[in-house]
């Protein structure tokens, strides 16, 4: 039995009835509030970073079990593209990231993630993209692709930075563009994808894009399309918030 007031100690997250059966105790022990310095001086109040993903299955496991209510589905939603994301950076490096803790790091675990990812040498071309990847492009765009020939749009090449490259790992786009040569007009010489590795960064990039191609075959327009790969593949510059505080009205709870 927990003692009177433990409730509150509890994050507004964890609160709901729906989900108590889910929560273990490990979670309910490391979910007490902690203090903890501000990186510009001050005292704030917490949770622990390893509880991320811990609550993140709590929200898929409830869900799974069909006991989950209608109006928290979104956040299982962002659960599980949560823990897809946590799979490349770790729990630790991603909060610091976000706290401004990153510069008290010792290692620096995304330029690491980074030089995985980057070949130091550029490797001779083949083709990467295939060819229904582009004739879905043209589809969800409402073009007519043109099967005779290799022509397409030349906003298509900034289309690919946000659906491949902004999707495959943090800051993987810039540094590919840091590390391509650019000719007098300013375009870069090579693509993008040459410069990958060919252990780690190519294989990823074969991987996101039998993902992305299955998307556009399941979606009407960019618009959905760009809708449903947010689900499934996020940009590693953008952050999904869970209600750990707040108006847990909203949550139904």
């Amino acid at each position: 039995m927990r003692a009177e007031g433990a409730e509150e100690l509890i994050p507004p997250i964890l609160q709901g009835k729906k989900i108590k059966p889910f929560i273990s105790q490990e979670l309910l022990e490391k979910s007490r509030p902690i203090k903890f310095n501000l990186p510009g001086g001050g005292l704030a109040s917490g949770y622990r970073a390893e509880i991320l993903p811990m609550v993140c299955r709590v929200y898929l496991q409830a869900r799974d079990a069909e006991r989950l209510p209608f109006n928290q589905m979104h956040v299982a939603r962002q659960a599980e593209i949560l823990l897809r994301a946590l799979e490349h950076v770790g729990i630790i490096a991603l909060v610091d990231e976000a706290t401004g803790f990153q510069r008290d790091r010792a290692a620096t675990a995304l330029a690491e993630i980074l030089e995985r990812f980057i070949a130091k040498e550029l490797r001779p071309w083949v083709q990467t993209f295939p060819d229904e990847y582009y004739a879905e492009l043209f589809r969800l765009r409402g073009l007519d692709f043109p099967k005779d020939s290799v022509r397409r749009p030349q906003y298509f090449g900034h289309l690919t930075n946000d659906i491949i490259y902004s999707r495959l790992a943090p800051d993987v786009l810039e540094k590919l563009r840091e590390t391509i040569p650019r000719k007098p007009d300013g375009r870069l010489k090579h693509h993008l994808h040459r410069r990958l590795s060919e252990d780690l960064g190519h294989p990823k990039l074969r991987e996101h894009m039998s993902a992305v191609v299955t998307a556009m075959k399941l979606s009407d327009d960019y618009d959905d399309f760009i809708r449903k790969l947010d689900r499934v593949k996020p940009r590693f510059d953008e952050t999904l918030a869970l209600p750990f505080e707040g108006d847990r009205s909203k949550m139904g709870l």
